[in-house]
C-alpha cells in the first residue's frame, strides 16, 4: 500500500487529513511522524506538522493453515487416547519410555540425569511437532501475492453475484490504473445498493473488499465500487455545498462545522477548498461522528 504525505498545524490535524485521503478509520493506519511543529517566540508555534501514512497491512491466514491445523489435532486427539492409560506412570517410567530408544532401536540409559529433567525433555518432545505451524503461515503469507487483475477479477464476479442476490439486473464495469481498482454497476433502479446517503453503497463496497482483497491476501491496491454513478452525483452536490459554506464563512468571519460524514465525502470537502485560500478545513471527532470544520484562513 502506498504512502501519503500531510501537512497540519497539528500532528493530530496532519493524520486528520491523512485518514481522509485513505479513507479508513485510524486503528487500521500506519503513521510515521516525519517532522513537528517548532515552538518559537512568545509561544508562538513554528513550521507545520508532516506526517505519513498508510493502510495497516492485514495479514491473513490461509486455508491450508488451518487443514494443516485441524490433521494436528486430530493426529494428536488420536494418539493421546493410545497413549492415555499410561499417564499415571512414575516420571521416571515416563520419561524411558517417551526417550529411551535411540535411532538403533537398542534403549538407551536414563539412569544419568534427574527424573524432573527427563520428564520436562519428554514433554518438550511432545510439543515440538506444532513449530511447523508457524512455518507454514508464514510461506503462504510469501506467496501469497496476487496481481491487480486477479483481485478486479475477484471483485468483478462477486459484485455481479451480489446484484444478482438483491434481485437487480446490472452490468459491472472493471477499470484498472495501477495499483487503483474501479468497479462501476450500471443498470436502471439500482437504488436499493446505494441506500440512504450511500450507507448501503459503501457496506456493498466493504463486503466487496473482503471477497477479493482480504481473501486473496492482497495489501496493495486500492479497491472503489459506484453504482449507478452516485459517487459522481454526489461529489458535484458536496462541491457546490462546500463553495457556499466556504463564502458564507468567510463573509461572517467564523468557523462553521458540518455534520458528520464518511471519509469519502470528507475528502471531498478538503480536496474541494484546498486551492481556496480564504478558508482553510480540518476534521474532528471520530468515526461514526467524524465531521469536517471550515474556518477562515486568518483565525
Amino acid at each position: 500500500m502506498q504512502w501519503v504525505e500531510t501537512t497540519g498545524k497539528s500532528i493530530d490535524e496532519a493524520k486528520g487529513l491523512a485518514l481522509d485521503q485513505l479513507g479508513v478509520a485510524e486503528e487500521d493506519t500506519e503513521f510515521e511522524v516525519l517532522e513537528e511543529p517548532r515552538s518559537g517566540l512568545f509561544g508562538r508555534v513554528k513550521g507545520e506538522a508532516r506526517v505519513r501514512a498508510r493502510v495497516r497491512p492485514t495479514a491473513v491466514r490461509p486455508k491450508i493453515e488451518r487443514r494443516d491445523r485441524k490433521k494436528g489435532r486430530e493426529g494428536g486427539e488420536g494418539k493421546g487416547d493410545s497413549r492415555g492409560p499410561r499417564e499415571p506412570r512414575a516420571p521416571r517410567e515416563q520419561a524411558q519410555q517417551s526417550s529411551g530408544r535411540n535411532g538403533s532401536g537398542t534403549v538407551a540409559d536414563s539412569s544419568t540425569g534427574s527424573d524432573d529433567v527427563s520428564s520436562g525433555s519428554a514433554n518438550s518432545k511432545q510439543r515440538k511437532p506444532r513449530a511447523p505451524r508457524e512455518r507454514v503461515s508464514t510461506t503462504q503469507r510469501e506467496e501469497s501475492d496476487v496481481s491487480a487483475q486477479q483481485v478486479g477479477d475477484e471483485a468483478k464476479k462477486f459484485l455481479g453475484e451480489l446484484v444478482e442476490a438483491f434481485g437487480l439486473v446490472g452490468t459491472v464495469d472493471l477499470r484498472e490504473d495501477g495499483d487503483d481498482l474501479e468497479l462501476n454497476v450500471s443498470g436502471a433502479d439500482l437504488g436499493l445498493m446505494v441506500g440512504p446517503r450511500g450507507n448501503t453503497l459503501l457496506a456493498v463496497q466493504d463486503l466487496t473488499r473482503v471477497a477479493s482483497q482480504r481473501r486473496l491476501g492482497d495489501h496493495d491496491t486500492r479497491l472503489r465500487v459506484d453504482i449507478g454513478g452516485y459517487r459522481e452525483r454526489r461529489r458535484e452536490a458536496l462541491s457546490r455545498f462546500a463553495l457556499d459554506v466556504a463564502a458564507q464563512v468567510v463573509a461572517s468571519g467564523e468557523a462553521r462545522a458540518l455534520e458528520p460524514m464518511p471519509s469519502a465525502d470528507r475528502k471531498v470537502i478538503h480536496d474541494v477548498l484546498t486551492e481556496n485560500t480564504g478558508v482553510v478545513t480540518r476534521s474532528e471527532g471520530d468515526d461514526p461522528n467524524r465531521r469536517v470544520v471550515i474556518a477562515p484562513a486568518d483565525a
